[in-house]
């Protein structure tokens, strides 16, 4: 524990962008880094992120890191039962914690739950920097970053030091979230970062007597927003118990209950998130015809 802890009581300086190549701002054994963010908080993000991490693992078979990049309010140890603190390498690189298949570090591991974290910024950027490259992942297929909301220093400290392969939004249907939705999308665009597409969480309540969907937070909302932009909605994720019980209990719903109407969304999500990875790394060889790039 002391010698986790000690590794994030040693700041640095900010790293600029501009400042690395793009092999300078890779893992070492990771193919791809994507970002699961929202502008605003209380949308499902940690919720979408967890699960879309064990279904990469799980339906489509890859080896998968999930990296809690909320320093304020870590969700990844309740979410994925796990309640251990990482071992330290010789050479001073915590080791992820494994479960459900999926590798796993958060800020959560190193502080006591009822524990805040109260820290400016340049700690917390320190903090992001050595979780995300002081740590030995190994081989990864994709490392999924569960993003803090907003737009401010963690999002910029995670793009300036490391290559996004792309950028997944979550966001309700409603117009007050999707507001922020829509500004986490353009500041992904300005430090051209790659849209995946967007994921309606919450998209509508399914009565578990009728069958009837009940549109709590709006209809169509999140098609609206994606079409205006260009993007694509790559999921809808239904309201269901099955989802807060998983999240609470520790066992995410594409392993509690792998055959619901949820978990196969949550399946279709994490099979777009591959295909469009694909897309974007053909486009990337030839792009002399990349157009849907943000400019």
């Amino acid at each position: 524990m002391k010698n986790s802890f000690r590794i994030f009581t040693r700041l640095g300086g900010v790293r600029y962008y501009a400042a690395f190549g793009s092999k300078d701002l890779k893992i070492d054994g990771v193919k791809d880094v994507i970002a699961v963010a929202s502008g605003k908080g209380g949308v499902g993000k940690s919720t979408t992120a967890v699960n879309l991490a064990v279904a990469l693992a799980s339906k489509c078979q890859l080896k998968v890191g999930l990296l809690d990049a909320d320093v304020y309010g870590p969700s990844v140890p309740m979410m994925m039962k796990i309640d251990q603190k990482p071992e330290v390498t010789k050479d001073m690189k915590m080791v992820p914690i494994e479960n459900y298949g999926v590798k796993c570090m958060s800020m959560g591991f190193l502080v006591p739950s009822s524990s805040p974290v109260v820290w400016r910024g340049p700690m917390v950027m320190s903090a992001l920097r050595k979780m995300s490259r002081e740590v030995d992942w190994g081989n990864l297929d994709i490392l999924v970053i569960d993003m803090p909301p907003g737009t401010g220093d963690a999002q910029l400290t995670t793009t300036q030091t490391l290559q996004l392969s792309g950028a997944l939004i979550v966001s309700t249907p409603q117009d007050v979230a999707l507001i922020d939705a829509r500004k986490g999308i353009t500041m992904f665009s300005k430090v051209q970062v790659p849209i995946l597409g967007l994921v309606e969480n919450m998209s509508c309540f399914i009565c578990p007597h009728c069958s009837e969907p009940s549109f709590i937070f709006g209809k169509g909302g999140t098609h609206k927003t994606a079409a205006e932009m260009g993007l694509k909605v790559i999921g809808e994720i239904p309201i269901e118990m099955d989802i807060r019980k998983g999240s609470d209990d520790g066992v995410p719903v594409v392993i509690s209950a792998p055959d619901s109407i949820v978990s196969r969304a949550y399946g279709e999500v994490a099979v777009n998130v591959v295909n469009r990875l694909q897309e974007l790394a053909k486009e990337q060889e030839h792009p002399e015809s990349n157009s849907t790039r943000f400019s």
